[in-house]
């Protein structure tokens, strides 16, 4: 009762003054002062952005659930959620949050880039509480961790939206506000190498090396991408890796498997289109250096498509698969490397990987080195929902980097040259599998 009275006595003032007109301009007032108990309930102002927990944050534990709406279910004092925002410039940020208590009320501690805030979370209407302010020394993504510290209700509340506001987020603010596509900017941003080739380009080899501890649950590096399909390693859970070859069906027609290798799964596939999918569940280790080997064979009825992979330590090639793209009658086209999260939980988190050692055999039958590609991102980065995405060279390999909200991203189309190693891949391609 007291926070409304205090509410009506200052509004009733600023209508008075209003009302108060005459023909000599007032003069420049001190601001009003405002109780600390309306600042927590109208928020850090009106020139504020909602950054929707739904697409931005990422929750430890099981003890609470995200969904598109936010945060719910939160139960356990040991879940930290965490949301993520990129600020374009430093300043002064106030930071708020938007929810909702269902009973009783609820103490919560709040961390913004480190600097520790505790209020209390009272109101079953939504409401919008201030956390605090900071100020932001450059340029780059805020974290703002949110946990909870004691409860009389059956669990902390309910929360949708970060409220920011103040200099450092008057402008150039980014993060994922398209709800129709969160899940997206969950995952987080995929970014691509691509190479040029000739149009006769029969055979492309490529070498991966993912450094240790960059191997995340959930990323897919690819090695040896081209126009219809996709060839790279992935780490699918805690305990199972596979080497992955799928090829897209064509616009008109079906692709079809032709043989292959020991132990290999092959099914169809759907969802981001359908087509052909061959995997070989296989523990490749962070750190080494694995090899992949492409060949395509077109004919009257189609382009036969065939990957080999040979891992690092070893001099053995395997066969993957062989499988027919009807109605195509093409060399390999439109090479590219690229890499992606695809488990929305595990957005938060970074991976990388080198690329190296690229070369093209044409039908000439020579082996040309690859030593230039240019970067290119995926629609999440395009519409900044994500800006955490970088490429670029590493002693003579290039490297893609993704997730875990690093400050310094790589402009689409930026074009990048490593050094050349000179030496063509020791494979003898007449004794392959």
């Amino acid at each position: 009762m007291k926070r409304h009275t205090a509410f009506l006595r200052y509004l009733i003032l600023l209508i008075v003054l209003l009302a108060c007109k005459n023909d000599t301009p007032l003069q420049a007032a001190e601001p009003l002062p405002v109780p600390d108990s309306l600042i927590a309930v109208i928020g850090p102002g009106a020139n504020s952005l909602n950054v929707g927990l739904g697409g931005n944050a990422y929750t430890s534990g099981t003890g609470a659930r995200i969904d598109n709406t936010g945060l719910h279910n939160w139960t356990s004092v040991s879940t930290v959620t965490s949301v993520w925002f990129r600020l374009s410039q430093p300043g002064s940020l106030t930071v708020a949050l938007k929810g909702s208590v269902p009973s009783g009320s609820s103490n919560i501690k709040v961390s913004i880039n480190g600097t520790v805030f505790k209020t209390t979370i009272r109101s079953a209407n939504v409401t919008t509480t201030n956390i605090g302010t900071v100020n932001i020394k450059k340029p780059g993504y805020v974290r703002v961790d949110i946990q909870g510290l004691s409860k009389t209700g059956a669990y902390f509340g309910d929360l949708s939206d970060l409220v920011i506001s103040g200099p450092a987020a008057a402008s150039g603010v980014h993060y994922a506000n398209d709800v129709a596509n969160y899940y997206w900017s969950r995952r987080g941003p995929s970014c691509h190498l691509k190479y040029h080739v000739p149009a006769n380009t029969q055979w492309f080899y490529s070498e991966l090396n993912v450094p240790p501890g960059q191997d995340k649950v959930g990323s897919y590096f690819m090695a040896n991408g081209f126009t219809g399909g996709y060839f790279g390693m992935q780490v699918n859970s805690a305990t199972e890796r596979r080497i992955l070859f799928s090829v897209w069906d064509p616009e008109n027609g079906a692709t079809s498997l032709v043989r292959k290798g020991t132990d290999v799964t092959s099914n169809g596939f759907g969802g981001e289109g359908t087509g052909g999918q061959s995997y070989l569940v296989y523990n490749w280790a962070a750190g080494a250096t694995h090899k992949f080997l492409l060949k395509a064979e077109p004919s009257a009825s189609g382009t036969n498509y065939t990957a080999w992979f040979c891992a690092g330590g070893s001099s053995i090639w395997k066969l993957v698969a062989e499988w027919k793209r009807p109605n195509i009658n093409s060399y390999l086209t439109g090479m590219y490397s690229f890499i992606e999260n695809f488990y929305p939980e595990q957005g938060y988190l970074q991976r990388s990987c080198n690329y190296g050692n690229q070369w093209y055999k044409t039908t000439l039958g020579n082996w040309t080195e690859v030593s230039e590609a240019s970067f290119s991102y995926d629609a999440t980065a395009s519409a900044k929902q994500r800006m955490d995405f970088q490429g670029g060279v590493n002693g003579n390999s290039f490297y893609l980097k993704n997730g875990g909200f690093f400050d310094d991203y790589t402009s689409s189309g930026t074009s990048f040259t490593r050094t050349a190693t000179g030496a063509a891949p020791a494979v003898n391609l007449d004794r392959l599998p």
